[in-house]
């Protein structure tokens, strides 16, 4: 029997797992924080409309959970939804620990992970309205001058803020679900990056919010 991938002594989410979404963030320039919305938009081949990082590349729209965000908060940061640049914010499961590959749903009806058996030729298929992402990257270099690494000599991001690509379009809006419907190998094809790192150490001081 295959053995789950393992990441920080725990096995990364499988199918099925759900989260929720607390936060839905954009900006309307890179460099600069994402400001929390009421509802946001995933276009496939695009990322989250209206959103700086969003276009026809790997990085089409960021997440990082709210577990990670609290690591920084314990080094005594003010930091919240959207200071680390993410566009969605997921609270429930690390999804750092989601192997490259993955593929999530995201909506507020359900998704379906194909594991009915009257599903038939929509076994997989999107439920209706709702968005699916494929987990191209885990972790990025933080950019120069980054305000948290200089405060503290660590950041969340390189290790946990996750990428994807928009498989499926659709509304996504703060709790809303998340759900894992396929575990990827953890090898991309035109993602960057593989399995998440470890979390961060201890440490003190505040900073300014994330921008990438």
């Amino acid at each position: 029997m295959a053995q789950p991938d393992v990441i920080d002594g725990a096995a990364a989410p499988g199918a099925g797992a759900r989260a929720r979404i607390v936060a839905v963030c954009v900006s309307e320039g890179k460099g600069t924080v994402k400001t929390p919305q009421a509802q946001g938009q995933l276009v496939v081949g695009h990322g989250l409309a209206g959103d700086a990082h969003a276009g026809p590349w790997h990085r089409q729209v960021s997440l990082l959970s709210t577990s990670s965000i609290d690591k920084m908060k314990k080094l005594g940061l003010d930091v919240g939804e959207g200071s680390f640049a993410e566009n969605l914010t997921v609270e429930g499961i690390d999804v750092y620990r989601l192997p490259v590959g993955t593929v999530v749903e995201v909506g507020g009806t359900g998704a379906d992970t194909g594991d009915d058996a009257d599903t038939g030729d929509d076994a997989g298929a999107a439920g209706a309205g709702n968005a699916r992402l494929e987990i191209t990257q885990i972790g990025k270099e933080c950019h120069v001058g980054c305000a948290i690494f200089k405060a503290v000599g660590k950041c969340v991001m390189p290790h946990e803020g996750v990428f994807a690509r928009v498989l499926a379009g659709g509304s996504v809006c703060p709790g809303d679900e998340l759900v894992v419907v396929e575990v990827g190998s953890g090898q991309g094809g035109d993602g960057q990056g593989g399995k998440g790192g470890s979390g961060q150490a201890d440490g003190a001081r505040s900073a300014a919010p994330h921008a990438v």
